[in-house]
């Protein structure tokens, strides 16, 4: 019996002399005058396919092997040989090939026209066939594989927080809400509607984060780490913005800032080290058609030492670079993505974490500092993109943290639970965030975040 093998596997100089079975679909297929047909097969595990050659002595080589076409499903028992054609270690030698499914050239649209990725939208069902969306499903697994060797290898516990809650993490009110009432005819008390005869008995939203839920555990079992979807409903259609996405947040019992500084400054570089060593023929394809800088901006990044800079000391950077910003630089506004791009690429020439943010601009659970003007709070920041993850040091004094709460407008009621870690054993706490989106963006070079995700929501998108 042939041995079932993948086509990656197939590919390989090893395989040679190897009697086997490839399963896939047909990317090309053209006939010889000599008597037999070149088939380009692949099944998904490489961005290479590999040829092979269907002899005119097969039993169904006019009724079937002739007939084939893009996108059509077969099984192929052959044996591996030495190839002779340039760029190929190996070609399979069909010995019967098994129809499974059929793809009509007329109406099947992944032919040899290269197409748009705004159309490849509209048929996602498909678009993973194509080599740059197989390619991003291959570095997208390798990323996350790589999240979660980093954190288990650190001693951190993966933790599953809820995807329904009450709580709004940031503040910022941009949440999905949940509910099982009758939206034509709600119940209503006192004329407003009645969210105690809700599922959950009170307003209940999509999470925005899994921050405040993983602070829980991180008080009681030291480090831990979230990687899971996240919702926000913010009516955005730039190339950068997602409803839904997937975030990976750790927590750590007993860090400092400049602790959560030095995590994430090894968790992308583990990161960035893993795909350029596990991918390399997905990522020399991003570098060669879609950013031409991606392998030599990841080299460096993995090379380089951050630089950590405080907020302030940036603006005044910025304030004297004697560039002219779309946006205006001053103390106490948050940093544009330009501002954030100028010291990565054209001022320090490498990843920059910047810390110490104004505190009137950061979210209540940030520990605020003995000026009284500043938080702990840290970004790291790359080239071509700015900020990749936010973080800080967590706010574990009691009294502050209720002020904190008051200043930004928030019932401290909703978040009694919260409050309660800072009352039974607080502890100095610090944690961050990665898009996992953004940082495929960012390690493929892909223009537009949706992209880079299988099934992207939208304003106005939810069809697959």
């Amino acid at each position: 019996m042939p041995e079932k093998i993948s086509v990656a596997a197939a590919r390989r100089p090893d395989t040679i002399g190897r009697e086997i079975l490839l399963q896939g679909w047909v990317r090309t297929r053209r006939d010889s005058k000599a008597g037999f047909s070149f088939i380009e097969l692949n099944d998904g595990s490489s961005m290479g396919s590999i040829q092979v050659i269907a002899p005119a002595a097969l039993e169904n080589y006019e009724s079937v092997v002739k007939h084939l076409t893009a996108g059509c499903s077969v099984s192929i028992d052959g044996l591996v040989k030495e190839s002779p054609g340039a760029g190929q270690a190996t070609e399979v030698e069909a010995r019967a090939v098994t129809l499974h499914g059929t793809a009509d050239p007329e109406t099947y649209v992944l032919q040899k026209k290269r197409h748009s990725f705004e159309f490849l939208r509209t048929i996602a069902h498909l678009r993973p066939r194509t080599n740059t969306f197989g390619a991003i499903a291959r570095v997208r697994n390798c990323v996350c594989r790589s999240i979660h060797d980093f954190f288990q290898e650190e001693g951190f516990l993966y933790i599953h927080t809820p995807i329904i809650t009450a709580s709004d993490c940031e503040g910022a009110g941009e949440m999905f809400q949940v509910t099982t009432l009758d939206l034509a005819n709600p119940p209503k008390h006192d004329g407003k509607i009645d969210f105690a005869q809700d599922f959950f008995d009170r307003p209940s939203y999509l999470t925005v984060s899994g921050q405040l839920e993983g602070e829980i555990f991180a008080c009681a079992l030291g480090k831990i780490y979230t990687f899971g979807p996240t919702f926000r409903a913010e009516n955005s259609n730039t190339s950068r913005h997602l409803a839904e996405f997937w975030m990976v947040e750790p927590e750590m019992a007993f860090f400092e800032l400049a602790d959560d500084m030095d995590l994430a400054e090894r968790f992308l570089k583990r990161i960035f080290r893993d795909v350029l060593d596990r991918c390399p023929e997905d990522m020399q394809f991003f570098n060669e058609r879609i950013d031409k800088t991606v392998l030599e901006t990841l080299h460096h990044i993995v090379e380089s030492r951050f630089v950590r800079l405080s907020y302030t000391e940036a603006v005044k950077l910025l304030e004297a670079s004697g560039e002219s910003f779309e946006f205006p630089v001053a103390w106490g506004n948050d940093l544009q993505a330009e501002h954030e791009r100028w010291l990565t690429e054209k001022h320090f020439k490498c990843p920059v974490i910047l810390f110490d943010y104004p505190r009137s601009i950061k979210p209540f659970y940030m520990k605020c500092n003995d000026d009284g003007k500043t938080v702990r709070a840290m970004d790291v920041l790359v080239p071509k993109v700015g900020e990749i993850i936010g973080g800080s040091q967590r706010e574990e004094r009691l009294d502050v943290l209720e002020q904190r709460m008051a200043e930004q407008g928030l019932d401290a009621a909703n978040y009694w639970w919260y409050l309660d870690l800072r009352r039974y054993g607080t502890v100095p706490h610090a944690g961050f965030g990665l898009g996992l989106e953004r940082a495929i963006q960012f390690i493929t070079g892909m223009g537009n975040i949706r992209d880079v995700i299988p099934f992207p929501r939208t304003p106005g998108s939810a069809d697959f």
